[in-house]
């Protein structure tokens, strides 16, 4: 009678293991869906390797993939502009300038430190002069006001735009057609604007 209990016992206990690891409904369409049956696209990406100087249009920066049960690495999978600075990087070209700023001098009026940006508006923190001086101010200029002093330190900052001089993307269909590249608001006025009405 003891063994008996037991062995009820254990039996509850044992994990069943089942004699196919998976059903051969799932092994069909498992089957079934290892056919080709996705759409194609409109080009299929190469197995090749664009080189930086190769690039031309936009198809030219879809990834070949990865091998089949591999992890693809970053240059495998990568596409649009973060494939493009990929593939400038291994050429040793900084394609979005991520360089710091001249902070060997202090910006004056007369002498700013250039900042260039291909937007209407560019963000530069200022962490005075010498640097390090003081915590990071972030400075605010636009193509209205390019020009942007530090509150702090008094550094002067002077936005470059480089950007192109038409937007295509100006009219967006919703009564605001201003393509000039500004914000256009009113900005509010400050005691600088009183004092030394050349620094705005």
């Amino acid at each position: 009678m003891f063994l008996r209990r037991s062995a009820i016992a254990l039996s509850r206990r044992a994990a069943i293991t089942p004699i196919a690891s998976r059903s051969f409904s799932s092994s069909l369409n498992r089957r079934d869906a290892s056919k080709d049956t996705a759409p194609k696209m409109d080009r299929e990406p190469s197995k090749q390797m664009t080189s930086f100087q190769d690039v031309k249009t936009e198809s030219d920066l879809l990834p070949p993939g990865g091998a089949v049960g591999t992890v693809p690495t970053d240059i495998e999978q990568a596409t649009g502009l973060e494939r493009l600075e990929i593939l400038g990087k291994m050429q040793g070209v900084d394609i979005f300038d991520m360089k710091p700023l001249d902070a060997s001098r202090k910006g004056t009026l007369d002498d700013p430190i250039v900042v260039r940006s291909f937007g209407d508006e560019q963000y530069a923190g200022c962490t005075g002069y010498p640097a390090d001086s003081h915590v990071t101010i972030w400075l605010t200029m636009s193509r209205d006001r390019p020009t942007e002093r530090c509150p702090e330190c008094g550094n002067v900052l002077k936005m470059e735009y480089v950007g192109p001089m038409d937007d295509p993307h100006a009219n967006h269909g919703h009564g605001e057609e201003h393509g000039d590249g500004s914000h256009n608001f009113v900005e509010p006025k400050t005691f600088a604007d009183f004092v030394r009405p050349e620094y705005r």
